[in-house]
């Protein structure tokens, strides 16, 4: 009579168990124990050839957004009113783009279209400025920017009113 040591069940492939499959488009690994005939190695060899192309012109595409971001960047300046606030950790844009939240190595963006709301909140103590970007799905993203100083609240407030009134009131007329 023989035992077998360890379990008698299959691993099972697919989505659950493997983040990167992707049906249709990844090839399933391939066991150590298989062995795969010559034709079959020269099919896998010309399908990673043919997609190694389409990733070289996606780099080209990103580099030509990249440029155009950048252009877009210095054309901000120029338009018209413009909210930044940062910290050490955080960072809040508000331009007529839309807004841009980051906080360590996390970013959002959102369009004008996009938005529902923006709620602003200054602390009673502390010198937290908190900013709420709503959208119309019932979703918010509030984030958290240290001041300098209290003071300064009154002066992002009246900034980040003028980007909104410039912008905001622009996207929902249309």
């Amino acid at each position: 009579m023989e035992q077998r040591i360890g379990s008698s069940s299959q691993p099972l492939e697919g989505a659950g168990f493997d983040p990167a499959f992707v049906p249709g488009l990844t090839a399933p690994v391939a066991d150590s124990s298989e062995k795969t005939d010559k034709s079959s190695d020269s099919e896998a060899e010309a399908a990673a050839e043919t997609e190694a192309e389409p990733e070289a012109v996606v780099e080209e595409s990103e580099n030509e957004d990249e440029n155009e971001d950048e252009d877009e960047d210095e054309d901000v300046a120029e338009d018209g009113p413009v909210f930044e606030a940062a910290d050490r950790r955080a960072r809040i844009v508000a331009d007529r783009r839309g807004v841009r939240l980051a906080l360590d190595d996390q970013e959002c963006e959102f369009r004008w279209d996009e938005i529902g709301a923006v709620e602003t909140e200054t602390p009673r103590f502390g010198k937290r400025f908190t900013v709420t970007v709503h959208t119309p799905d019932r979703r918010w993203y509030p984030i958290e920017i240290e001041a300098p100083a209290r003071s300064v609240f009154g002066e992002w407030e009246s900034q980040l009113d003028k980007v909104l009134d410039a912008y905001f009131e622009e996207e929902e007329s249309v």
